[in-house]
């Protein structure tokens, strides 16, 4: 047979058999369980792993030719190429949005607008001139957040002094200070420490004649000037912080104008050390795109040249996320491998493969080989902690999560290799590390605990809406459907805290906010599935509303959707076209609570059935994963694979007679008193 191309278009792991039909009352729902599983197993790589495309907005092939050019060595092809892409991307109304179907975005517009004349397009090209109009409908430059005005200084668009101060002596404030570096999110700290020392210097790069945006301006280009917060009262804490961070941001400016930072030498060197010091063990500072832009622009500041061995390496390592094709490269925000992986291993392992199916044991030893077993910026705010976690990304030691780790070990429950010994150990690590992430509000956040001092929302850079690490319900949710699989329940007293935690944070409707999903429906789904499997009794009142919730919900073809734009105005909760991620979620929230019967139910399966493709996977277009809300939205290209695989999987399971509700890890719990 032909072996068919990976996802991200390389050679995959060819699977040479098919896989037997499971018993079953019909063969509609075995069939096409039997196809996606064989589907999802040709797309793995041959070292173990599977990796799908990760899809994200226009956002990053804007800012890849703004690099290109600010390095001052552009390359003609790969900025056609860019800009093709960003011309396909455009709305015909001639902005571009955050995810398919959504509206025009201001930062989206006005920097695809500037790189494409970075490019070389004329401003009177017609998808420019649409695009200009465009962006004066959203407010233009004075609309944009922090972010986009300091891409524009570096091009001389936009004035330094009049975006917030983002001095690199932040680096040098104690960890015991109650602002420091790691008060706020793993993301936000990777970001801002190399976009300090680029305010530090304050570069602005000569751009091609004619690239310029002087005719956006209405007057003179200044920073806001409200100190009172909008729909805030004038005599409030919310107005009290908010003053004080632009009072101080207003000294800060006039200090840098006035060159008057006598610690400024040792914070660029704090800030650089810093950097070099995340760059072990990583594929890039913190293995995403826009650390790593900052990184590689920092490093320019600071005078590595191309030459340099780690400058030369933070390059090459950004352009590993370009998917080139014939006229167009797209840009990825970072790679998946141990998220798909360990998502990929759980679903075939409920479809029907055994614990020690070749295909599952390599990719399991591959995930083994990924586990991080040194400390990283989480030790900060959990010192007691042991490291035995694992990232997202090929290789981010220093950022480990909880959520990948989580995923990792469900995936691991249902593997057995030939050295238990050393599953057992890793398992036993994560375990325990895990556990050490729990926050003192009785859940889990993604990368750090208790990063929740709201004060820092209120900072004038704070615009990107992702400052913080709360604890999610999403997370929460996974951490106790993998603690129910390694035989733990409420008498455990962090499960009884978690439990607590998700009861706490359901809305009123019944549903749970999802914070790395689209959006009530994923945190529905994963919090129902994570009491489930700590043995929470699925007749009590909080489960059965949440079970009509999705039921409520259910689109007239028998499936369920949900718009990105629920983030931002919450009555759209539960409404939008159907997908098959989605769908899935939906039905895997109703069969955790033992709702395997219903008309909902069936025509949910039906749905899937129906709207699958002979090729055994799915097909979507709509972004169902979020990386930060109101702001960034992905499309997990195998999403809509391994999600309906599993929800088929789960309900053919149980509606086998002697079925149990939820299954353990043969032979691999641990015991509560780890």
């Amino acid at each position: 047979m032909s072996t068919p191309d990976r996802v991200d278009g390389t050679a995959a792991f060819p699977w040479d058999g098919q896989l037997p039909l499971p018993p079953a009352e019909g063969a509609a729902i075995p069939e096409a369980i039997r196809a996606a599983t064989n589907c999802l197993l040709r797309l793995q790589d041959t070292e173990g792993f599977w990796l799908g495309e990760l899809e994200a907005d226009s956002s990053l092939e804007a800012d890849a030719i703004l690099l290109d050019y600010f390095l001052g060595d552009p390359h003609p092809e790969r900025v056609r190429k860019l800009a093709n892409t960003l011309r396909e991307e455009q709305l015909p109304e001639g902005g571009w949005s955050l995810y398919p179907g959504g509206r025009p975005n201001v930062n989206l517009t006005v920097k695809a607008y500037y790189a494409m004349r970075l490019a070389g397009l004329a401003k009177t090209d017609p998808a420019l001139r649409k695009a200009e109009e465009m962006a004066r409908q959203l407010g233009g430059i004075e609309a944009t957040n922090s972010f986009t005005r300091i891409y524009l200084c570096l091009f001389g668009q936009y004035d330094w002094r009049d975006v917030p101060a983002i001095p690199p002596e932040i680096v040098l404030l104690p960890s015991f200070a109650y602002i420091n570096i790691y008060e706020v999110s793993s993301w936000s700290r990777a970001i801002l420490v190399p976009l300090s020392i680029i305010y530090a210097f304050q570069p602005v790069r000569k751009p091609p004649a004619g690239a310029h945006l002087r005719r956006w301006f209405r007057g003179t280009r200044s920073r806001p000037r409200g100190f009172v917060p909008p729909n805030a009262p004038l005599y409030s804490w919310k107005t009290l912080f908010h003053t004080a961070f632009h009072t101080a941001d207003r000294t800060l400016s006039v200090l840098e104008q006035k060159k008057w930072t006598p610690l400024r030498g040792k914070a660029l060197q704090t800030a650089e050390q810093w950097i070099l010091d995340h760059l072990e063990g990583s594929d890039g500072l913190g293995a995403i795109y826009p650390a790593m832009m900052n990184c590689i622009m920092a490093l320019n500041c600071l005078g590595y040249d191309r030459e340099d061995p780690v400058f030369a390496r933070q390059v090459a390592e950004f352009w590993k996320l370009a998917i080139e094709e014939k006229e167009t490269i797209r840009m990825q925000p970072c790679f998946s491998p141990v998220w798909d992986t360990a998502l990929a291993i759980f679903a075939a392992a409920e479809s029907g493969l055994g614990p020690t199916q070749p295909a599952l044991c390599r990719a399991a030893e591959w995930l083994i080989s990924r586990q991080v077993l040194r400390p990283g910026d989480w030790k900060v705010k959990n010192p007691k902690g042991e490291p035995g976690g694992w990232a997202f990304e090929f290789a981010n030691d220093p950022f480990p999560d909880v959520d990948d780790t989580a995923m990792v070990l469900l995936a691991l429950s249902r593997v057995r290799l030939p050295d238990l010994a050393r599953q057992q150990f890793s398992i036993r690590r994560g375990l325990e590390w895990l556990l050490s992430m729990q926050s003192s509000d009785g859940g889990w956040a993604s990368f750090e605990v208790d990063v929740t001092k709201s004060i820092l929302c209120h900072v004038p850079y704070a615009d990107h809406n992702a400052m913080l690490d709360p604890s999610a319900a999403d997370i929460t949710g996974r951490v106790l459907e993998m603690l129910g699989t390694m035989g733990y329940d409420a008498q455990f007293p962090p499960v009884r805290s978690a439990i607590e935690f998700l009861q706490r944070q359901q809305e009123p409707d019944g549903s749970w906010y999802g914070r790395w999903g689209v959006n009530y429906l994923y945190g529905t789904c994963f919090a129902l599935r994570g009491l489930a499997a700590v043995g929470v009794d699925m007749r009590e009142g909080f489960c059965l509303r949440a079970a009509e919730w999705i039921r409520s919900y259910q689109n007239p073809d028998g499936g369920w959707g949900e718009s990105c734009d629920s983030y931002d105005t919450p009555d759209l909760r539960g409404l939008g076209p159907s997908t098959a991620s989605q769908t899935a979620w939906a039905l895997l929230g109703l069969l955790a609570t033992g709702d395997f019967d219903s008309d909902s139910v069936r025509r949910g399966i039906q749905f899937l059935l129906e709207t699958q493709k002979p090729s055994g996977r799915w097909e979507e277009q709509d972004f169902t994963g979020t990386g930060f809300p109101s702001v960034f939205y992905l499309k997990y290209h195998l999403y809509s694979l391994y999600f309906p695989l599993l929800a088929l999987s789960d309900y053919h399971s149980r509606r086998r007679p002697g079925a149990e509700g939820s299954r353990k890890g043969a032979e691999l719990q641990l015991a509560p008193s780890c």
